[in-house]
């Protein structure tokens, strides 16, 4: 009689094992935003705050009531996402979160952009070019005006990226959720990199296309199809810095694309991608809300928010109003000076 042959890997292993692979991108994508709050949590503290920003100090905007109308209907379009992309949170469990990727990754992107917009505005960037918000809002990372847990950007050429302000940023990145500033540092300065590779393949592909700006050989004259350092180079100004907002560019995915899929199909903690992207966007919106507010005095502002929608009467608004806002525009500092004198 022949002895039986007992597999050393079951069946029960090699579908666990295929599942996990394919779920490595989505776990990858689940650890950068996870990182990025993680970050955000570690380094937000009162050093860390708007108010000792001197280009928050100095922040000013003359508004006509045509602008404050403007400027309160993006902050409208911000709010009622962010309030169905919290809704979401509290209709479901792992299985719908799942399905909700959907529609909760536009919504989060869209949430942020319609408050960046309202920010940009007091600034005097009126228009909603993507290509253009993308530009000044970089301008406005290098400058200081973001605090310091998302003030990290990327630059240089392909191939030769730094990343600023995120000193932790060149060790290896790990595939486990962050457990420490250094691995959150990492996955983020990975994101960067991987982001601003995208970006400037693309932008490549873009330059290379058009017969006006394609680089050519100086030899025959043909459009370049291999490209050496100096060429990368050459393009660079076309990048401009890569920030957290081309992070979170990357949440745009259409409902029909593939990728949405293998999200949909992946497994990984869904509650804890819902709950890293949700507390992003209060962090970022807290502070685009807060220079609007400064922008029109916080009188003014009480105002707009006091009279908002119904489904937006006592909800996070009004709570960032109280907690996020207001200390960050009122001088509560005075009393403790006049204590220590």
């Amino acid at each position: 009689m022949e002895t039986p042959i007992i597999p050393l890997v079951t069946e029960e292993q090699k579908q666990a094992e295929e599942t996990w692979r394919k779920s490595i991108p989505a776990q990858v994508f689940l650890n950068y935003f996870f990182a990025i709050n993680y970050h955000i949590q570690e380094a937000d503290n009162v050093q860390g705050g708007l108010r000792h920003l001197p280009y928050f100090r100095a922040h000013q905007a003359e508004l006509a009531e045509d602008d404050i109308q403007a400027v309160t209907k993006m902050l409208h379009a911000c709010w009622s996402t962010e309030y169905a992309l919290r809704a979401t949170a509290e209709l479901g469990d792992d299985d719908y979160l799942r399905n909700a990727l959907h529609w909760t990754f536009p919504q989060a992107y869209h949430t942020i952009m319609a408050g960046l917009q309202a920010f940009l505005y007091t600034t005097g960037v009126r228009g909603n070019n993507p290509a253009l918000i993308r530009r000044e809002v970089g301008r406005l990372v290098v400058r200081n005006a973001y605090p310091r847990p998302i003030s990290f950007y990327a630059a240089g050429a392909y191939g030769d990226f730094s990343i600023h302000r995120l000193p932790l940023a060149g060790y290896k990145a790990g595939l486990q959720i962050a457990g420490k500033e250094i691995d959150a540092q990492a996955q983020i300065g990975q994101f960067l990199r991987t982001t601003r590779t995208i970006k400037a393949k693309a932008t490549r592909l873009q330059v290379q296309a058009n017969p006006n700006t394609a680089l050519r050989s100086q030899k025959t004259g043909k459009v370049l199809d291999k490209w050496t350092p100096s060429h990368w180079q050459q393009i660079t100004w076309r990048l401009g810095y890569t920030t957290l907002f081309d992070l979170l560019g990357r949440l745009r995915i259409s409902q029909t694309s593939r990728e949405i899929e293998r999200f949909v199909e992946a497994d990984i903690d869904f509650s804890l991608f819902h709950d890293s992207l949700l507390n992003i966007v209060s962090y970022l919106n807290g502070i685009h809300e807060t220079y609007v507010a400064k922008a029109l005095g916080l009188e003014r502002y009480e105002q707009l928010v006091a009279e908002l929608p119904r489904h937006l009467q006592n909800s996070f608004v009004e709570e960032r109003l109280r907690t996020r806002v207001t200390p960050q525009l009122t001088d509560d500092e005075t009393p403790v000076l006049r204590m220590a004198a």
